[in-house]
């Protein structure tokens, strides 16, 4: 049975076969509203015995929730065959969360400083469950909840189709109610992937883990890189920046490892000429194995970037929930 959320109005509308306005309306009750289908006001009596027959409206389960001491909350869902992921809510300002969303039971990319990478791949998700999470936690919250990124366990891009169905109905008007702009999909670097999604021309973010310039460094941080190397990402980068504008760069820093004047020096000459926002992170280990740089590694690392990426927005981002272990895979791999 499908899911009255795995696609946005238009689809309800196509698999249904209603008028639009009686698929938002059941949209609306079920998603924007957190109701029941029967529950979508001014739809006639044989609507909503069509929508109950054909649509699932099951629940993801919260099987932990945690809070850490700077805000961020998580949060383990318990999925219909027993599998964990995680969702992380993010405080922005006091006035507003944005939620860090999972795409995958585990990841296949086996990235060396990721909690989830060490997981493996189990499945992929439904754009249901993805959705899923959203409402959850939306339910939880008492501030509302303004953007959504997907960031959590698993590659978004290998597991396409169901994340941008599952975009689709949390910016719908009769759904999550989110600003696409505030909307964000990340990826490792599955370059056939960012090309379609350049070229079917989609209104989210687009954010690419990028965590080194030098191909050898890369490729010993996320194999990923041995199969769709840094020459070939960029390009793709460069095409979406050129049709789209900006593109964020992801850019965990690890101690020792990629924040020194090398590291700064080649970033500078891999992004030459391609308008790019770099965030860099501190990576949050729980294997001992990668530690975030001191505040003096960190200073000096930023120096080096004003120097070699000129007029290149730096934005350092928060690492959130270091108390807890909120980095994705972490809560997950307690249960497995």
């Amino acid at each position: 049975m499908e899911h009255v959320a795995n696609q946005d109005a238009r689809g309800l509308a196509r698999l249904l076969g209603v008028e639009l306005a009686d698929a938002r309306r059941l949209l609306g009750a079920a998603v924007a509203r957190g109701k029941t289908l029967r529950d979508a006001r001014n739809v006639r009596r044989e609507i909503l015995d069509r929508a109950a027959a054909t649509l699932s409206e099951e629940r993801l389960r919260v099987a932990h929730r945690e809070d850490a001491a700077d805000g961020f909350r998580r949060y383990l869902f318990e999925l219909k065959d027993g599998a964990h992921v995680e969702s992380v809510r993010i405080p922005l300002f006091d006035t507003h969360h944005t939620l860090c969303l999972s795409s995958q039971v585990g990841c296949a990319l086996a990235c060396s400083f990721c909690a989830t990478g060490r997981l493996g791949l189990t499945r992929n998700l439904e754009p249901w469950e993805m959705v899923g999470q959203w409402m959850e936690v939306r339910r939880d919250s008492q501030l509302p909840i303004t953007g959504a990124v997907f960031m959590g366990q698993g590659e978004p891009f290998h597991n396409y189709e169901a994340v941008i169905a599952a975009a689709y109905v949390l910016c719908d008007p009769a759904g999550g109610r989110v600003d696409g702009q505030r909307i964000s999909i990340s990826t490792a670097g599955v370059v056939p992937m960012i090309r379609r999604y350049t070229a079917e021309g989609h209104k989210f973010r687009l954010c690419v883990s990028l965590n080194s310039a030098i191909p050898e460094k890369r490729a010993a941080l996320m194999p990923v890189e041995r199969g769709q190397p840094l020459d070939e990402l960029v390009d793709a980068v460069r095409e979406h920046a050129a049709a789209r504008g900006r593109v964020t760069l992801e850019y965990v820093m690890m101690a020792g490892v990629n924040v020194g004047e090398e590291d700064a020096l080649a970033l500078g000459r891999l992004l030459s000429g391609i308008p790019v926002r770099l965030n860099p992170i501190a990576v949050n280990d729980d294997s001992g194995r990668y530690r975030p740089p001191t505040e003096a590694e960190w200073n000096a690392f930023r120096d080096a970037l004003a120097r070699h990426l000129p007029g290149q927005p730096i934005v350092r981002r928060y690492s959130g929930g270091g108390d807890r272990n909120a980095a994705c895979g972490m809560l997950a791999g307690t249960v497995r």
